[in-house]
């Protein structure tokens, strides 16, 4: 067996070992963190799982629309200023308008 063989092997073994012990100290952690939530009568939401929407005051996070920054007068076109800039608010601003033209 070639010593780039002998080298393959130990490091097949390694990361065997490694994956092992991985999962065991993951193991032990979970049991560790639901004994505590029982003892202090803790749930997920508690701690910011998935159930509580990841806040820790349990609040839902605010969703609606954001408020409109820019407006196109000639076709009614808004804008909020978020994300990428519009085709028509681009257009414009190549033709040699100011971006404050558009602020409302």
């Amino acid at each position: 067996m070639s010593k780039l063989e002998e080298l393959m092997a130990a490091r097949k073994d390694l990361e065997q070992r490694i994956s092992e012990a991985q999962r065991e100290a993951r193991a032990s952690s979970i049991l560790k963190v639901r004994a505590l939530m029982a003892e202090f009568g803790l749930t997920a939401a508690d701690i910011g799982g998935k159930s509580g929407g990841g806040r820790v005051d349990g609040a839902a996070k605010p969703k609606g629309k954001v408020a409109v920054k820019f407006h196109n007068a000639v076709t009614g076109d808004n804008w909020s200023g978020r994300g990428l800039q519009p085709r028509w608010l681009k257009a414009a601003l190549a033709a040699g308008a100011k971006i404050t033209d558009f602020a409302v």
